[in-house]
């Protein structure tokens, strides 16, 4: 029941949050008109983050706070079994305020890549002081952990971390190219998350169940505004969405995989844009309509269809994590993926790139 309220209460608040936010955004001039690699019609404000951010925010706050501030509805709340479990929530809390600020200063100020990757190294490092790090990762081909019970030594754990956060939220920030895309990927991320936390993870990790569960309902409350090309999430919602799917991939026992099975796709392509670009002597980090939904748009695919036909794919994926419990079985299906994901982006970089208008 409580997963329920919780999804509820905070699609409710995006819902209510996300026309305050468009008002804001006009008012503030952080607005996209077409033009350039932008192809849709109108001004539309790109101010969403902060309804994601709020609905989030407040949310999370209040399933944090309430079991102790109303002892007679503790019984409601899932107990939670890690000690650090708090310090992790509050670094998330504090690492979706930094990236929130921070992305609305880029949707101002239009950042180049370079700060860019600081504030996303920032982002790493309130994670890691938080300790939401990678300690240890599943053996896909045997029982324990890569590395033994000990996990990976702390220089290693470091390094991965910082990987680990500044993959996704570049993840996030080159998947937002077209209406609804990212908040349906992410709702799709989030209820995959949520149930395996629930009916997979050994223990049930039910207190952290709750973290995608008010996510889902966030981006479920943004989805028909953002689908509907009223609002747009802008850097303040591709930065706080990234973070925060990064920290629930490893919060409550580490899903790494299950986070890339959903979205190993877009993730590839931050790497496959970034050695194409490299090789053509454009900067990794730069703007352009090389990603694939854009080539796919530019070749004439409806843009709707584009976006449900990726939400249906990722939801598929995610299926296939929740069924299967094998690990070789997963290692192959990734491996597969990324061999299948290599191939669709070379024959998408032969497509002509159209020309800005």
């Amino acid at each position: 029941m409580i997963f329920l309220t919780t999804l509820t209460f905070a699609f409710l608040l995006t819902l209510l949050l996300t026309p305050l936010a468009g008002r804001l955004g006009r008012r503030w001039g952080l607005v996209d008109a077409p033009g350039g690699r932008r192809r849709h019609k109108g001004i539309v404000p790109r101010t969403g983050g902060l309804a994601l951010f709020g609905g989030f925010f407040v949310t999370v706050l209040l399933i944090t706070l309430l079991p102790e501030w109303a002892p007679g509805i503790a019984g409601w709340f899932p107990v939670r079994n890690d000690p650090n479990e708090e310090r992790r929530l509050i670094a998330l809390l504090i690492g979706s305020v930094y990236c929130v600020g921070f992305g609305l200063l880029d949707d101002r100020f239009s950042f180049k890549s370079g700060p860019q990757y600081l504030i996303q190294f920032g982002a790493a490092i309130i994670g890691f002081a938080g300790l939401i790090f990678i300690k240890h990762v599943n053996n896909p081909f045997g029982a324990g952990f890569l590395f033994g019970p000990d996990g990976f030594p702390w220089w290693l754990v470091f390094v991965l971390t910082v990987f680990w956060f500044m993959g996704m939220m570049n993840t996030i920030n080159f998947l937002d190219g077209a209406s609804g895309l990212v908040a349906g990927v992410t709702a799709v991320l989030s209820a995959v998350l949520a149930l395996h936390m629930t009916f997979k993870a050994e223990p049930p990790q039910l207190s952290v169940a709750l973290l995608p569960s008010a996510l889902l309902g966030v981006t479920l409350g943004f989805l028909p505004f953002n689908f509907g090309r009223r609002i747009f999430m802008g850097s303040s919602g591709s930065y706080f969405l990234g973070f925060v799917v990064a920290a629930l991939g490893i919060i409550g026992g580490a899903r790494l995989a299950t986070v890339m099975m959903v979205i190993g796709l877009p993730a590839l392509e931050v790497g496959w844009l970034m050695f194409t670009r490299w090789r053509r002597g454009v900067s990794p980090g730069e703007g352009g309509r090389d990603h694939l939904h854009f080539r796919l748009l530019d070749m004439g695919v409806n843009e709707r269809t584009l976006v449900v036909g990726y939400w249906l794919f990722c939801a598929v994926l995610g299926a296939f994590t929740l069924l299967i419990d094998d690990r070789l079985l997963k290692l192959a299906a990734l491996s597969i993926g990324v061999v299948v994901g290599i191939g669709v982006f070379m024959w998408a970089s032969r497509q002509p790139i159209k020309p800005a208008a």
